[in-house]
């Protein structure tokens, strides 16, 4: 049974976007093909699954190296367009996905967005939403450093303590679906979940592993904040301790 929501130590949800919420990496990756080949290069599975989870910037880097002639900046802006123009035309939602945003909301666990997606896609995604799950929206243009650095995450903890300073690291959870992004919850002191997608995932100690959101309930978030899941305490830097540099 459920804790009462005035004594459950779950506070907030941290959601990443791509592949957790949605399954856009195919409409990332079509939006790469096509890119590169505009530009009469060729791209590959393999250079593909590099980007998952990455930032945008990291991405607009390794596209230049496969011959494409644009500045970081509008390479970004080209893909995000294009996968805009696709998720507004289906959106792909993941399994459960939706199911446990409403049972969050119904319990007052406060949500918040962390996807290394601009603006635009992660306003499209949300306003797709049948509510305002998210408090708050924590994009890849709005912080220096993407994933797999932990500043994304920690930046979403910060303005969710605007509202209640009481908020602490070790009563959150985050869902990511990508090495980079697991990487970077897990940096952050936050309890991690990592729902694997497109590219499989070890297990790790440092995480938890689950196949699906499909029939997982806040009840489940609960007992991992519970058990002690949430890496907060550990000493010493842990982007160090992960071996995670900046970009």
């Amino acid at each position: 049974m459920r804790l009462p929501a005035d004594s459950s130590p779950l506070k907030a949800v941290l959601w990443d976007m791509d592949g957790t919420i949605v399954d856009t990496e195919p409409y990332w990756i079509a939006a790469e093909h096509a890119l590169v080949e505009a530009h009469g290069g060729t791209w590959s599975h393999e250079q593909a699954m590099q980007l998952v989870g990455q930032s945008l910037t990291f991405s607009a880097g390794l596209l230049q190296e496969a011959g494409v002639a644009l500045e970081v900046r509008q390479i970004i802006d080209t893909l995000t367009a294009a996968v805009v123009a696709s998720v507004q035309r289906q959106v792909p939602w993941r399994p459960g996905a939706r199911e446990l945003l409403e049972e969050l909301h119904l319990a007052g666990v406060r949500c918040a967005l962390v996807t290394m997606s601009e603006g635009p896609l992660a306003r499209q995604v949300v306003d797709s939403l049948p509510r305002q799950y998210f408090e708050v929206l924590v994009t890849g243009d709005t912080v220096a450093q993407g994933k797999p650095h932990p500043e994304a995450y920690l930046t979403a903890l910060e303005w969710l303590q605007a509202a209640d300073p009481d908020l602490a690291i070790h009563h959150c959870v985050a869902l990511e679906d990508s090495a980079p992004g697991v990487a970077a919850a897990v940096a952050s002191g936050v309890a991690t979940v990592a729902i694997p997608h497109i590219v499989p995932l070890p297990e790790d100690h440092r995480y938890t592993l689950w196949d699906s959101l499909s029939g997982r309930s806040v009840t489940d978030l609960e007992s991992l904040v519970l058990a002690g899941n949430a890496l907060g305490s550990t000493t010493g830097s842990p982007v160090q301790a992960l071996g995670i540099a900046g970009e």
